[in-house]
């Protein structure tokens, strides 16, 4: 498990880079993408990199030190909350990729998703073979999804409060 559980935090970083490069920037030059699709855009609508760096960082805080406790801590529930977080990395890619699709227009975020989506299917399947996935170990993964939503939440929060100033 120990050489998987650091690179979460160093895939999650290397996708967000991406985002926080790119998105102001693409905003910028497709202004039209908030009048066709504000059900997507409708966070970014006062978009300045500082708000969306700072949302970053806040994400990243749990993926950084959940991944760090995993490693020095090897136990079923931190290997659960981690595995939880791999999933949700996961599933972000795959929103993003969808996005895409749907919107019919190259979006910051596509590349690092299409490079990261198969490195973390093959670390999910990895890893699902070292943990023990007793029920103890399926709640906190299971747990962790909602929380990770709900952590977006309060990092789009924080985007918003900071784009307002």
């Amino acid at each position: 498990m120990k050489d998987y559980i650091l690179l979460l935090p160093i895939i999650f970083i290397f996708h967000d880079m991406e985002e926080i490069i790119g998105f102001g920037w693409f905003f910028r030059r497709n202004p039209q993408m908030f009048i066709k699709h504000p059900h997507i855009t409708a966070s970014y609508r006062k978009f300045t990199n500082e708000g969306f760096a700072a949302a970053v960082y806040e994400e990243f805080i749990p993926f950084f030190g959940l991944s760090l406790l995993a490693y020095y801590f090897p136990g079923r529930v931190l290997y659960g909350i981690w595995f939880g977080m791999l999933l949700c990395l996961t599933g972000h890619f795959v929103a993003h990729i969808a996005i895409c699709i749907y919107v019919g227009k190259f979006i910051p975020s596509l590349i690092t998703s299409i490079i990261c989506l198969p490195l973390s299917l093959l670390i999910v399947l990895r890893t699902f073979g070292l943990i023990a996935f007793d029920t103890l170990t399926v709640i906190s993964a299971a747990l962790t999804v909602p929380a990770m939503m709900l952590n977006m939440k309060l990092a789009h929060r924080l985007m918003s409060a900071l784009d307002k100033r």
